[in-house]
């Protein structure tokens, strides 16, 4: 075995995508040692043969390389600045890998702050959802340095199948921010163009298989199709369980106007689908896949 099959990772958060990740990791015959606040999600990695920790600070203490997913940029700061922080208590040569969909000024600070204690880190979101991370087919938009890139390869390919170097510090955020306004916009006018149909008396497969082939043509039309019984795959025909929920998605639409407004850009329609997502989380839906917005009568 290669040496990086050795090395051992510690992976912080265990959620719907943190999970299926440090799973692929273990599948690849890396030592991989887990922590999460909910018992439940650690109890998967230690059944397929990983480890924990008692907190997450033990978890990363004697790890190469740390890999993070965590909700929001409020806890990558809180987990990785300050005394108690994972800055303070990481291996000196360990690689840092944040793979949260964080502001790209939150992504260069926390980096700024490695960077300051010796530290190699690097911003890489993800694309692909929890079916991606469970199969290993993610994209990682990775920003930072070319030497860290390199060093982290070996560890993305494991989770991913397409792996981007965006650039310097918070670049692999500023794309991922990009993508995700452009995916919110597109299931919303794929939402209407369905309805539309159906209000003619179109059958909602055969106008999805036209417009797939003609110029409308887009992923979220193809791959994560939003009306039930279009796509068997797709969390449209399991009642919008599981998949990208909606305030995950209105909190990436929040990143996306506050960055526009922060840079002077227009967002208009960028503007209108956090707007009517919004609406939408608060009419019940927060939970539910970020596809189930085809209920919403105003999207």
């Amino acid at each position: 075995m290669t040496q990086q099959s050795h090395a051992e990772i510690a992976f912080i958060g265990l959620g719907n995508m943190g999970l299926p990740m440090a799973l692929n990791l273990l599948k690849a015959g890396f030592s991989v040692s887990g922590h999460d606040l909910v018992p439940a999600a650690v109890e998967k990695l230690l059944a397929a043969g990983g480890r924990t920790s008692a907190d997450a600070m033990s978890a990363v203490a004697g790890a190469s390389v740390v890999i993070t997913m965590l909700p929001a940029s409020r806890h990558v700061e809180g987990l990785y600045l300050g005394d108690k922080g994972i800055l303070a208590h990481a291996r000196a040569d360990a690689l840092l890998i944040d793979c949260s969909t964080i502001a790209p000024d939150s992504a260069r600070k926390v980096a700024a702050a490695a960077a300051e204690r010796g530290f190699e880190m690097l911003d890489a979101p993800v694309s692909g959802g929890t079916n991606g991370a469970a199969a290993g087919t993610l994209t990682f938009m990775v920003g930072g340095s070319d030497a860290s890139f390199a060093r982290a390869r070996p560890y993305l390919e494991k989770m991913g199948k397409a792996i981007f170097h965006a650039g310097g510090s918070g670049a692999g955020q500023t794309v991922k921010v990009c993508n995700n306004m452009l995916l919110g916009i597109q299931m919303i006018g794929t939402c209407e163009a369905i309805r539309l149909g159906i209000a003619n008396g179109m059958d909602p497969k055969v106008l999805s298989e036209v417009m797939g082939k003609s110029s409308g043509r887009n992923w979220t039309l193809e791959v994560y199709n939003p009306c039930p019984g279009v796509m068997d795959t797709a969390p449209a025909s399991r009642d919008y369980q599981g998949g990208f929920g909606v305030d995950l998605m209105l909190k990436d639409l929040g990143l996306a106007v506050e960055n526009a407004h922060a840079t002077g850009t227009t967002v208009a329609l960028g503007e209108l689908a956090r707007a009517l997502y919004q609406k939408h989380s608060e009419a019940g839906a927060g939970a539910l896949d970020f596809s189930s917005i085809f209920r919403a009568p105003e999207a």
